[in-house]
């Protein structure tokens, strides 16, 4: 088999990650993933002892699951839960207890697929019935999102308090809106962000600890922590072998 190049694109609202992984420990984030099988089937354990063995699979943001590729080559499409395609998915995720298996749609050859995963084209990977009209996300947790994605000098001074005064809303009342229409906490999204923003620094530099600075975390073993949290897996293990971070604009 021909040796495979791990690579990371990030967008605004989705990220790409195709390679090859280690098996996962239990884990969950605050984004919707879509789990694909470039070159096999993967094994996916989720709930009480649930496991199947499939070729693709969404799982919901919240999850905790655990993902073992056994030794094939993926694809994973993360969604923010503000992205139209992960608020079309809520509903059939609520009706379906937050795992859908064998999701994706004939696309013919491998090529094709990989063409439409850099694309991020979910609606020609995914069964047709899946993506529905997505409500539109209430604009006061819109503001709050484009001062969670800024970079760390913004992000740094931002607190729970300041972003519910800065839409005109109690603590309480914010926190309980974000997770109405995010589906996650405001507190699990903060991670998530960060997080993010951490992977997004390797376009700039390799080093792990730069990366985490770019997070806003406090060290490197602070973003070691939170991403073993959020994905499973060290960073080392995962962002190391990379060998290309794509941002788009």
């Amino acid at each position: 088999m021909p040796q495979r190049t791990n690579t990371l694109t990030l967008g605004a609202d989705r990220a790409l990650y195709v390679g090859e992984i280690p098996a996962t420990g239990w884990h969950c984030h605050a984004s919707p993933v879509l789990l694909m099988g470039l070159s096999g089937r993967f094994a996916l354990h989720w709930g009480a002892g649930l496991v199947e063995t499939c070729h693709s699979a969404l799982v919901d943001a919240g999850v905790e699951h655990l993902f073992d590729p056994c030794g094939e080559v993926v694809a994973l499409v993360y969604l923010e839960p503000d992205s139209p395609e992960a608020r079309s998915l809520r509903s059939v995720f609520q009706r379906q207890g937050g795992v859908l298996l064998d999701v994706a749609a004939p696309v013919g050859a491998r090529a094709a697929m990989e063409d439409h995963l850099r694309a991020f084209d979910l609606p020609a990977l995914l069964h047709r019935h899946l993506l529905q009209a997505a409500p539109p996300l209430d604009p006061r947790v819109a503001h709050s999102l484009h001062a969670l994605r800024r970079p760390q000098q913004e992000q740094g001074r931002l607190a729970r308090a300041g972003l519910a005064s800065g839409v005109q809303l109690s603590a309480s009342r914010f926190n309980h809106l974000f997770r109405a229409e995010m589906g996650v906490s405001l507190r699990s999204y903060r991670v998530w962000s960060q997080v993010r923003l951490a992977m997004a620094g390797l376009a700039v530099s390799p080093r792990l600890t730069d990366a985490a600075l770019h997070g806003d975390f406090a060290d490197s073993a602070h973003f070691s922590r939170m991403f073993r949290q959020t994905f499973g897996m060290t960073p080392s293990s995962v962002l190391k072998p990379l060998k290309q971070v794509t941002l788009l604009d």
